[in-house]
């Protein structure tokens, strides 16, 4: 039995905390994972991990092992990628988090690009809204887009700016009207990002800055359906520039408020240390660094990409 198979195996059991779960992430049987596990308790001489019928947990021995296991699986990682930097043969698999939009729209081109650039590495996408353990969720990068990051423990790598606009259908303008100034804006149906903006508050640069307090009858955790409220006329919304630049260039959303510019959006990518990085995961790194230092247009300034889309009021 390969030992080292067994000590990934027993590692991921014992982070998810659950046979069936790790076969799932593993993709492999249950009884596989079964298999492992036993025989590495066999070959340790103690039982590893006390099983009940609603989860697993870990004996003292298995504290123990686990501690062990991991600092040798990242130095066999480290080993690996260093030889396979000799070679330019970087393989394995990647977990990287995105926010669900951006990671459809945008990270998905990139992916396919940089796998194509690199075919012996297999890259899972994974919902991250921001607020996922690195660690726990087992994610070697995650993208987070918000105004600044709340939890200094990562390490972070500033990509790119991410410009929002304040938008509506042209249905519901012809409804309800236009707002001509930010403060207008608490008086119209806003449909909420509960997540960006849970105390529903919007904020425009300036000097000073200003926030206005908004409501109305929607709100998601999700930005595809505000975005999709927003098109169907049920109110106005707020959102990153490259979640509607197509709508916005088609007509069928309009960018409001000209003289207004809503709070940017930072894009970072961010992991949890530095320390033994897989190579893989490295050339992932520096691939969306190289990515960033030619911005889409999305990503440019507002007065040189909106201004000519901006219907005044």
């Amino acid at each position: 039995m390969d030992r080292l198979r067994c000590l990934q195996i027993f590692t991921e059991v014992a982070r998810c905390g659950s046979f069936v779960r790790a076969a799932m992430q593993l993709s492999l049987s249950r009884a596989t994972i079964t298999k492992h596990v036993a025989w590495l308790e066999v070959s340790m001489g103690a039982q590893l991990l006390k099983r009940t019928s609603k989860q697993v947990a870990l004996t003292e021995a298995g504290a123990r092992v686990l501690e062990a296991a991991r600092d040798l699986l990242e130095r066999y990682e480290a080993i690996e990628g260093e030889v396979r930097d000799v070679v330019h043969l970087p393989r394995g698999a990647i977990r990287v988090g995105t926010p669900p939009s951006f990671g459809a729209y945008h990270l998905m081109r990139l992916i396919a690009q940089f796998t194509h650039r690199y075919p012996d590495i297999e890259v899972t996408v994974v919902h991250d809204d921001g607020r996922s353990d690195l660690v726990a969720e087992a994610l070697d990068l995650s993208i987070r887009i918000a105004p600044s990051l709340e939890d200094a423990s990562y390490v972070a790598q500033s990509l790119l700016k991410a410009p929002q606009v304040v938008v509506a259908s042209p249905a519901y303008l012809k409804a309800h009207g236009r707002p001509a100034t930010a403060a207008d804006l608490a008086r119209h149906n806003c449909l909420v990002h509960i997540i960006k903006s849970g105390a529903g508050v919007w904020k425009f640069a300036g000097n000073p800055p200003q926030e206005v307090r908004v409501r109305g009858t929607v709100r998601s955790n999700l930005g595809d359906a505000i975005k999709q409220g927003a098109l169907l006329g049920a109110g106005i919304s707020l959102h990153p520039y490259y979640m509607v630049s197509e709508e916005l260039q088609a007509g069928t959303l309009e960018a409001l408020l000209p003289n207004c510019v809503p709070e940017e959006l930072d894009i970072n990518v961010v992991f949890s240390t530095r320390r033994n990085m897989p190579t893989r995961v490295r050339h992932l790194l520096e691939f969306l660094k190289e990515w960033s230092r030619h911005p889409p247009d999305w990503a440019l300034p507002r007065a040189t990409t909106w201004r000519a889309r901006v219907t005044p009021p």
